[in-house]
């Protein structure tokens, strides 16, 4: 298997999971920030926006999990890939959004 198609993997699992919140949020009727809202990334986006924001990162997640290359659940360097792209995200999402939403408290 060619590098690329792990590249491809780890951002795909990066899309996805930023796909979550935004989608969520859309169809809970929920605002909550993204790329479009005034100053990017801080201010807050209608639930449409966000329900449109997620759908994107969904499609674009899908296409390059499934259609580049030939992605296998039973692979685990291509699962290891996935992960990690679902991992970075994460911890980067928690720390950049959870200043906005109460989740980077001070430790005891």
């Amino acid at each position: 298997m060619e590098w690329i198609h792990y590249i491809s993997y780890f951002f795909g699992g990066a899309f996805l999971t930023n796909a979550l919140p935004h989608f969520v949020s859309g169809l809970m009727g929920r605002p909550f920030q993204s790329p479009f809202a005034k100053p990017p990334g801080q201010g807050l986006s209608s639930p449409t926006v966000n329900a449109l924001w997620g759908f994107f990162n969904l499609a674009v997640g899908y296409v390059l999990v499934c259609r580049v290359g030939s992605f296998d659940l039973r692979s685990t360097d291509h699962i290891v890939a996935l992960g990690l792209g679902v991992l970075v995200i994460s911890v980067m999402s928690s720390r950049v959004f959870g200043r906005f939403n109460g989740g980077n408290l001070p430790a005891p």
